[in-house]
């Protein structure tokens, strides 16, 4: 979500690549082993809200997070970099835009902030849209090589989705997969209502088709599913854009809770046979922590908050869920370091020491 935020202006677009690795550029990388892990075993996703904002403003305090939490994985949504690529041309998707002073200064901070401890540590996938919206990142540690990293849900190998939501990196023995989901919108127009059924659609084809392999998918993924994920639900159910009433009443309410939205994420997890591992570990509503997004401390949105970040597992891995957590508290903000959304973070159990999944 971003709505209650001023979005950031585009520039002109790019044709010299950036700094995007392939996957043999990890030859050199055998020094940072994890003798105690075969595949990541610790996630963290963040809508970070402009990944160069963050840099600019909130660095410190994200590395020392990061730096305590360790993560083996982190998934990153919103990141608002634009792509590389000449004007009026196709986009490179997978490189960061630096054919504009502006372009490259702030290619420059961001290579400069992921370049020292802990990032350092981490190995970089990127996909992005072809201004400063939307995209997607993936940072993996270097002793962790995934088999295949793909950009698209139809696992296509040179394919991005449109505004570079879709990072999915598959390893051994399950698939890790990191959306920014589509925003439902208010109205029933083009980019909005039809957008998000589109996408929800398509996700629920992914997921049946994905079977054959666990799967962990974290991101943005704009929706509440229950009444609980939300602070306020009946605030939620009856909000209003202009006076706008969608002539479907599914359709009613805020973008990310319509009944509409959450129906369609049920069926996702239902026939996906996946669990929200957050929920799964934490019952009872926590007005203080139980929120991944908060609206602006200042409006009409001050201390209204939805859960809208995830991580979603297969039903085979829910005996190995050890914790999942939301770092963020308050109507305040902390712990959100500059963004709308806290992380979120996941840890698993090695899968040979744990026992077969099982149910409440």
């Amino acid at each position: 979500m971003k709505r209650f935020f001023k979005p950031i202006e585009k520039e002109g677009s790019s044709k010299k690549p950036a700094l995007s690795p392939s996957l043999k550029d990890n030859d050199d990388d055998s020094e940072l082993s994890a003798p105690d892990k075969k595949e990541p075993l610790k996630f963290v996703t963040w809508n970070a809200n402009s990944l160069l904002l963050r840099v600019k403003n909130d660095w410190p305090e994200f590395t020392k997070f990061v730096t305590n939490l360790d993560p083996d994985a982190i998934a990153i949504q919103e990141v608002r970099i634009p792509a590389a690529g000449s004007k009026g041309a196709s986009k490179n998707q997978g490189e960061l835009k630096d054919d504009t002073n502006i372009s490259r200064e702030e290619k420059q901070m961001l290579m400069r902030a992921l370049s020292s401890p802990p990032f350092a540590n981490y190995r970089v996938w990127w996909s992005l849209s072809d201004s400063k919206y939307a995209g997607t990142a993936l940072f993996i540690k270097k002793c962790f090589q995934p088999k295949k990293v793909f950009f698209n849900l139809d696992r296509i190998a040179s394919k991005h989705e449109v505004d570079g939501r879709v990072i999915l990196a598959e390893f051994e023995t399950f698939r890790l997969l990191n959306t920014y989901s589509p925003n439902n919108g208010w109205k029933e127009e083009e980019k909005s209502f039809k957008r998000r059924r589109k996408w929800d659609k398509r996700m629920l084809e992914f997921v049946i088709q994905s079977s054959d392999k666990p799967l962990i998918w974290c991101g943005d993924l704009n929706v509440s599913h229950e009444e609980i994920d939300v602070s306020h639900p009946d605030f939620f159910s009856a909000a209003k854009l202009n006076g706008y009433i969608p002539p479907n009443k599914e359709d009613c309410g805020q973008p990310g809770f319509t009944l509409a939205e959450r129906n369609r994420f049920n069926a996702i997890l239902k026939e996906g046979k996946l669990i929200d591992a957050y929920r799964y570990l934490h019952k009872e509503k926590d007005m203080e922590r139980g929120f991944s997004w908060s609206g602006h401390p200042i409006g009409k949105y001050r201390g209204k908050r939805m859960r809208i970040d995830y991580f979603i597992v297969s039903e085979s891995l829910v005996g190995r869920i050890v914790s999942c957590e939301m770092h963020g508290q308050g109507i305040e903000l902390k712990g959100f370091y500059g963004s709308d959304h806290c992380p979120v973070s996941l840890e698993l159990s090695e899968a040979s020491s744990c026992p077969e999944s099982q149910k409440n």
